[in-house]
């Protein structure tokens, strides 16, 4: 037990340094999109508000949605870094149980092992709320994103979508927005 111990103490300081969002206890088990339609997922989906990530250090980003191959969705992220260059990622969402199509699993190469995507709320049309958590023992890690169609988002639908996850504990308040301001973005929000 106390090897597990120092363990997930290692653990929370390296993630604590990478300004990740960590809570004490296992992942809340919330509510996903019911009857979750993935093939109207596709496309693409600016991010408006994430909980702070140690991958994601750039602005503009936004995500390409493709379908692969059934039940395999592509997935391309893109972000402008302070330098000006852009960074992507490439990847694949898979449903893992086919009972709960909103709950995805997502992995890129270059971060490990795969992580959960659940998609909490959708409209397919503007908004998309996305919830992702990790159990390290003692404690768990929350991801979280904010996505839209366009590019803004009105204020009262990021206050719905920030009632949905405070519902389930996730803080709110370290929600950072993500400049998507067309002369900042240029040709990354085209």
């Amino acid at each position: 037990m106390k090897v597990i111990q120092v363990i997930s103490v290692t653990l929370l300081f390296v993630i604590a340094a990478s300004a990740q969002v960590l809570k004490a206890g296992r992942c809340p088990k919330p509510a996903v999109q019911s009857n979750f339609d993935a093939s109207r997922y596709l496309g693409r989906w600016y991010e408006i508000q994430k909980l702070p990530t140690s991958f994601q250090k750039g602005q503009c980003s936004n995500a390409l949605y493709t379908l692969k191959a059934p039940g395999v969705i592509g997935v391309l992220n893109s972000e402008l870094l302070d330098d000006g260059t852009v960074n992507t990622a490439i990847g694949t969402a898979k449903v893992k149980d086919p009972a709960e199509p909103a709950k995805l699993e997502v992995s890129f190469s270059e971060f490990g092992p795969p992580g959960p995507y659940w998609v909490l709320s959708t409209d397919y049309e503007g908004h998309s709320l996305v919830y992702g958590c990790t159990d390290f023992g003692l404690f768990h890690m929350e991801l979280s994103w904010i996505l839209g169609r366009e590019p803004t988002m009105p204020t009262e639908t990021i206050e719905e979508l920030h009632s949905i996850l405070s519902s389930i504990g996730t803080p709110v308040d370290k929600m950072v927005p993500t400049i998507q301001d067309e002369g900042y973005c240029g040709a990354m929000n085209q």
